[in-house]
C-alpha cells in the first residue's frame, strides 16, 4: 500500500456531529473550508501508481458535487461525486457505511472531502474512496462520515455530460452522463410480456437491460438493483434519453449505467426507431438446389475476402472482412472469414460482407444457413440483413433499404468463444424479387468494442 507523506501545510476540518433523524439543517454560509486538492489530482496519483491502493496521511481537502442518490434504492452505501456540476472531468465512488445518505448529501450538493485517513483503490473496476483493508476498499464507518464529508450550503443543478456509448472509457467512469436517441431492445418492450427493470425470474442482484441506439451507435447495458424501489416497474417502450452514472458491472466485465430514479429515462415523446425486419421464420430442411455457398477454403489467409461474388465493403474504419486459419481453443473451420478491428486505431468499424444477388422470383423454398463464432465479442456485434433494392454499387450501399433477418442466430458474447454456432435454417421463402444477404459487423479499436466475429459455411439453397 502506498502512503502519501505530508507535503502541504495541514488544514484541520472539524467533524460534524451526526444529525438526528436524518434532517438537513440548511445554512446560509459555507463552513469556512479551504481546499488544497482537487479530484483530478487524486485520481492522477492513483493511476500514476498503477492503480494500487493509495492512502492519504494529511488533511488534503477537495470539493465535489454529489451526483448519485440512494433515495430510490438503486445505490446502496455508495456515494458518487464529480469535480464540477457542468462538463466534469473526474468522478469517484465513495464507500460509506450509511443508509439514506440522500438526506445528508443530496443530489447536486457541494461537499468538501477530507482525505486524511482515507484511501483510493479499485472496487468493481472503478476508482473508489474509502478505508483500506489490505488491497480492498471498504466503507467509511458511519461515525466518521461527517468527519470526512462536510456539506456546503450550496445545491446546484447538475448538467449531465452528453456522450455516446461508443465514447465509453475509464476517464468517464463515475460521471453523471446522458445518452440521447436510445431505446430498450424491442424484445424487452413487447406489449404482451414487457420486462421490468429488475424483477424478472433470472434477476439475482441486478437487472441488466439492453439499450440500443437510434443513430447506429453501440448498444449498452442499463443496470438496476433488485432492491430498487422501481425494480418491478415495466420498461418504457418509446425512445429518448437516458441519464445516470457510468460505471462497471459487479464483475468488471462491461460498462453500464446506473440511474438514480426512473424519471432519469425520458422516453415519453419519441416513437420507437426499430429497424425493419423480414421474418419468414425457420425452415425444417434445406433444398437440393444450391444458389450460393462458400466455406472460404479458396481465400488467402490474412487477405480481404474476395471472389465468388462477394462484396467486401468498409463503411467506416479501415478493416475489411479477411480470411484466416487458426487452431487451438478458437480454431477456424479450416479457413474462415473474420472481422477484427483490434490494432487498427479506428474509433468506429463498420464492415459489410455481402453475397451476390439471389433471384427469389425464379426459385422457391429458399433457405439461408451459416455458422458464427466470436473469439470474444466484447461490445461489438454482427447483424444479418437483406436488401431487394440495392444495385450492387458500393456508393449506393446506404441508399438501399436493408432489413434485419431476426430468425438468423448469430453467436453472442455469452456463447463460448471457441464454439461454432449454427444460424439455424433461416427461411427466405417469403421474400420476392432479387436480393443480397449481408453480414454487417459493428465495433471499434476501443478495448470494450474490439471483439472478433468469425463466419463460415455460408449457404443459400432452394427447392
Amino acid at each position: 500500500m502506498k502512503r502519501i507523506l505530508p507535503f502541504l501545510s495541514l488544514l484541520i476540518l472539524s467533524a460534524c456531529a451526526p444529525e438526528d433523524d436524518y434532517s438537513i439543517p440548511e445554512s446560509s454560509v459555507d463552513p469556512g473550508v479551504e481546499t488544497n486538492m482537487d479530484l483530478q489530482a487524486v485520481l492522477g496519483l492513483f493511476f500514476q501508481d498503477q492503480e494500487r491502493v493509495v492512502t492519504f496521511d494529511q488533511d488534503l481537502i477537495l470539493e465535489a458535487y454529489v451526483v448519485s442518490s440512494d433515495e430510490a434504492g438503486n445505490f446502496y452505501k455508495e456515494l458518487v461525486v464529480q469535480d464540477k456540476p457542468q462538463d466534469p472531468t473526474a468522478g469517484i465512488n465513495i464507500k460509506v457505511n450509511m443508509g439514506s445518505y440522500y438526506q445528508f448529501y443530496n443530489f447536486g450538493r457541494k461537499i468538501y472531502i477530507n482525505l486524511n485517513g482515507l484511501s483510493v483503490g479499485l472496487a468493481n473496476g472503478v476508482a473508489a474512496l474509502g478505508v483500506a483493508e489490505g488491497q480492498q476498499i471498504v466503507n467509511i464507518p458511519q461515525s466518521m462520515v461527517s468527519h470526512h464529508l462536510t456539506r456546503s450550503s450550496e445545491v446546484v443543478e447538475i448538467e449531465p455530460k452528453v456522450i455516446q456509448a461508443s465514447e465509453f472509457n475509464d476517464n468517464l467512469e463515475n460521471l453523471y452522463v446522458q445518452i440521447n436517441n436510445v431505446q430498450f431492445n424491442k424484445l424487452l418492450t413487447d406489449p404482451q410480456r414487457t420486462a421490468t427493470y429488475a424483477a424478472e425470474q433470472n434477476d439475482e442482484f441486478d437487472g441488466e437491460r439492453l439499450v440500443e441506439s437510434c443513430k447506429g451507435d453501440f448498444p449498452f447495458i442499463l443496470s438496476t438493483s433488485t432492491y430498487a424501489d422501481f425494480a418491478a416497474l415495466k420498461l418504457p417502450s418509446g425512445s429518448g434519453n437516458v441519464r445516470g452514472i457510468l460505471t462497471r458491472d459487479f464483475y468488471d466485465e462491461l460498462y453500464t449505467i446506473y440511474m438514480n430514479f426512473p424519471g432519469d429515462i425520458d422516453f415519453g415523446k419519441s416513437p420507437r426507431c426499430d429497424p425493419e425486419v423480414v421474418d419468414c421464420g425457420l425452415a425444417t430442411s434445406t433444398g437440393s438446389k444450391i444458389l450460393f455457398e462458400d466455406d472460404f477454403s479458396s481465400q488467402k489467409n490474412n487477405k480481404p475476402v474476395e471472389g465468388k461474388g462477394w462484396k467486401n465493403i468498409i463503411q467506416e474504419g479501415s478493416r475489411a472482412w479477411e480470411a484466416f486459419t487458426a487452431s487451438g481453443a478458437n480454431a477456424s473451420l479450416g479457413r474462415s472469414a473474420r472481422m477484427r478491428p483490434s490494432g487498427s486505431g479506428d474509433s468506429r468499424s463498420i464492415s459489410w460482407l455481402i453475397t451476390p444477388k439471389i433471384n427469389f422470383d425464379t426459385n422457391s423454398g429458399e433457405v439461408l444457413s451459416f455458422k458464427t463464432s466470436t473469439s470474444l465479442a466484447n461490445g461489438s456485434f454482427m447483424e444479418v440483413l437483406i436488401s431487394t433494392n440495392w444495385d450492387g454499387m458500393e456508393e449506393n450501399l446506404l441508399e438501399a433499404e436493408w432489413k434485419i433477418l431476426p430468425s438468423a442466430y448469430v453467436a453472442q458474447n455469452n456463447d463460448f468463444f471457441g464454439d461454432w454456432i449454427s444460424s439455424g435454417l433461416v427461411d427466405l421463402s417469403c421474400i420476392s424479387g432479387k436480393g443480397h444477404v449481408a453480414f454487417r459487423y459493428t465495433g471499434s479499436d476501443h478495448s470494450y468494442y474490439n471483439g472478433i466475429y468469425e463466419l463460415d459455411d455460408v449457404m443459400i439453397t432452394a427447392e
